[in-house]
């Protein structure tokens, strides 16, 4: 189950991830940044720091992004599949490959910032188990845009709602959104 909601529902997901993990279960929380910058963006660094001394205190809080060497990558995902690790913060450095069926919550934040296309790609590392899962997007904004992840997991159906509503940017150029300035 997908679901699309504000800021101001933190605490309740908070909330919701503790049974999970109280249930022996492992959840993902996924963030925009690796590092704290000047905007409000989440960093991952800066969350996983944050909540492992607050929220999530009495939890084991990994922390994985693509800034890592390779063998400091390797270990905590190998910590998280063995479950040593209960809940992971991340970039979306696990939009691929990562097969953990016993992560079944993945909270992503700011994700007006990610394609609709790359949020099914994230979504689609829980679930992968028999229990239940839960996927949930925390935006201040673009609510209708990420309506879309609430009504289907069809991955065709998602690529051109995407295309639809962000246009296809450049064939040759860098923007990735918006209308072909150049028609044939």
């Amino acid at each position: 189950d997908t679901f699309s909601v504000d800021s101001s529902y933190k605490t309740r997901i908070y909330n919701f991830i503790k049974k999970h993990l109280d249930k022996g279960l492992q959840a993902y929380i996924v963030c925009p940044l690796v590092e704290e910058t000047e905007s409000a963006m989440t960093s991952a660094v800066k969350y996983a720091e944050e909540l492992s001394k607050k929220e999530f205190k009495d939890y084991k809080v990994g922390l994985l992004h693509g800034k890592m060497k390779a063998k400091d990558k390797k270990e905590v995902m190998e910590s998280f599949s063995k479950g040593e690790i209960q809940l992971l913060v991340s970039t979306t450095v696990i939009e691929v490959g990562i097969d953990v069926p016993n992560a079944t919550m993945m909270v992503i934040f700011d994700s007006y910032r990610f394609g609709l296309s790359q949020l099914h790609q994230l979504r689609g590392r829980v679930g992968r188990g028999n229990n239940q899962s839960y996927c949930v997007l925390i935006s201040d904004r673009e609510a209708e845009r990420l309506s879309v992840m609430e009504q289907t997991t069809d991955g065709f159906k998602i690529s051109e709602e995407d295309f639809r509503l962000r246009g296809s940017g450049d064939i040759f150029g860098t923007r990735q959104s918006g209308e072909i300035k150049f028609k044939l």
